[in-house]
This record gives C-alpha cells, sequence and structure tokens, in this order.
C-alpha cells in the first residue's frame, strides 16, 4: 500500500483536475447556448434555398451541370470536424463514416478528394494518401460565411472541370444535447426536394435570364449548406465537450472518494502500528 503522504499528493492533483473540468463544463455550457442560437439562425435559410434548388432539379430549363447527373468517376468530400478535442467520439465518429465511404469508392475505382474544416481533420488526413484540395481551421466561436467561400470554390471548380463528379458534405447533426449524429448530404449535383408534393406544371418565373440567376443561387444553395453545417458542428461541439467534462468531473470525483478511503486505511494502519510497538515495547519493560 502507498504511503500517506504520496497518497494526499494524489487527492491534491485529482482535485485541480476536477476543478478544470468542471470549469471547462461550464464554459461549454455558455458557450452551448450561444451555438445553438447561431444554429437556428442558419437553419432555415439553408432549409429553403435547398428546397428551391431541388425544385430546379425537376424544372431545369438550361441542363445547369450542377443539376445533371453523369458517371461518377471521382468524389469529393467536405469533411467537418472540430479544432479542439475533449468532446468525446464527436470526431472520430464523423472520421469512421468517412473512412468506410472512402474504402467503399476505392473498392469501385471512385477516386476520392477531401476538403477539409477543422483542425483535427486535417490533423487526421493529411496522415493518409487521400488528395487534400483545401482546407481551413481555427475559425473560433463565431464562424464567418466569408471564410469558407475559398475552401468551398476549390471544390465547386473541380466540379465545373469535371474533375469529380459528385460532392459529398459529412459532418454532425445537432439532434439534443446528449445526441449528435454524423451526417452525409448530397452537395452536387443537387438532389430533388418533396418531389412528391410538386404540381405538374410546378415552374418558376426567371428575370433575368435563367442561367445567371441558377449560377448565382447555387452558389448560396453550396455556401449557405456549408455554413449551416458548420455552425451545427460547432453547437455539436459544445454540447459533446459539456457532457465529457461532467463526465470526467464524476469520474474525478468517484476517484477522490476511492482515494480518501484508501488513505483513511493507510492512517489508521500507520496508528495501529504505533499504538503496537508502544505497548510492545511497555511489555518488554
Amino acid at each position: 500500500m502507498a504511503g500517506t503522504k504520496e497518497i494526499r499528493v494524489k487527492i491534491a492533483s485529482v482535485k485541480s483536475t476536477q476543478k478544470i473540468t468542471k470549469a471547462m463544463e461550464m464554459v461549454a455550457a455558455s458557450k452551448m447556448r450561444r451555438a445553438q442560437d447561431r444554429m437556428k439562425a442558419a437553419r432555415p435559410y439553408a432549409d429553403k434555398i435547398r428546397r428551391v434548388i431541388g425544385h430546379l432539379r425537376v424544372t431545369n430549363p438550361t441542363n445547369h451541370p450542377y443539376l445533371v447527373e453523369r458517371e461518377v468517376k471521382s468524389v469529393g468530400m467536405i469533411v467537418v470536424s472540430s479544432d479542439r478535442g475533449l468532446c468525446g467520439s464527436l470526431n472520430v465518429n464523423v472520421f469512421k463514416n468517412v473512412l468506410a465511404m472512402v474504402r467503399e469508392y476505392q473498392a469501385q475505382g471512385v477516386e476520392v478528394r477531401l476538403t477539409l474544416i477543422g483542425a483535427k481533420a486535417l490533423q487526421f488526413f493529411r496522415r493518409l494518401k487521400l488528395p487534400i484540395e483545401a482546407s481551413i481551421t481555427h475559425m473560433g466561436d463565431k464562424p464567418h460565411i466569408a471564410d469558407l467561400i475559398g475552401t468551398v470554390k476549390a471544390m465547386l471548380d473541380l466540379f465545373e472541370e469535371k474533375k469529380i463528379d459528385r460532392l459529398l458534405l459529412v459532418s454532425n447533426r445537432f439532434v439534443n444535447t446528449m445526441t449528435q449524429k454524423p451526417t452525409l448530404l448530397p452537395l452536387l449535383p443537387a438532389e430533388t426536394v418533396d418531389q412528391a408534393d410538386l404540381q405538374e406544371r410546378w415552374d418558376y418565373i426567371y428575370e433575368p435570364a435563367p442561367d445567371a440567376l441558377i449560377e448565382y443561387y447555387m452558389m448560396r444553395y453550396i455556401e449557405s449548406t456549408v455554413y449551416r453545417a458548420v455552425v451545427e458542428n460547432l453547437a455539436c461541439e459544445m454540447a459533446a465537450r459539456m457532457v465529457a467534462m461532467k463526465s470526467a468531473t464524476d469520474n474525478a470525483g468517484k476517484l477522490i472518494d476511492e482515494l480518501q478511503l484508501i488513505y483513511n486505511k493507510a492512517r489508521q494502519a500507520a496508528i495501529t502500528k504505533e499504538i503496537s510497538e508502544i505497548v510492545g515495547g511497555a511489555a518488554a519493560v
């Protein structure tokens, strides 16, 4: 059994760690509320413009390349992760899904190109032999859509040049504070949305020409969808970190109780030994 001094040092160390994890839990809870507000603000626009683009897939008057299916020889993936760790298995779950899809595509002879958002994704995928077309990290707790334009444009250029035939977005979806799920969202070519609800002669009146409008709104659609994924992933990160730090704080409390019990036993054993020595010495006299 370790000496009482060593046990006291361990208890003090665990208590210091517990204070840190408790503080991180409170900070994450505070940031999570603000992140959820940004997530809720980004959702309506992203959902509405996705419906509009989905309708264009049915009524497309120009056969815009962003709306036309073609044979898949190369796939682009935009992977969204956090910049920092200590958030449980949040990033790992996304990376597992990406790796599973990469293996599946490679087995079919399809090339995979990546664009990475978040330092953790960059650290993980740069070790693999996969082409990384663009990356951005450390966007902070208040990401702005302007920061993403260059990163998204790199993949759009590849799609226009037919170097990739499909563009996918992989990120975490915020379900609730305890649940965050990895989500795969096809970006290009745009998918039909609510096809069953469309009228037989659904169409839009274009002013000016359809080409210019579709080009503009496709860009806004991609940017807003990626931005929504980033702010939603940030809310997931804060929720996962809050839960992870609460678990760490609780575990630290249990460990302190166990160490305190061991310390009491060691101290009692030392006192008993001293009393036995005194009694034995008195009996010898």
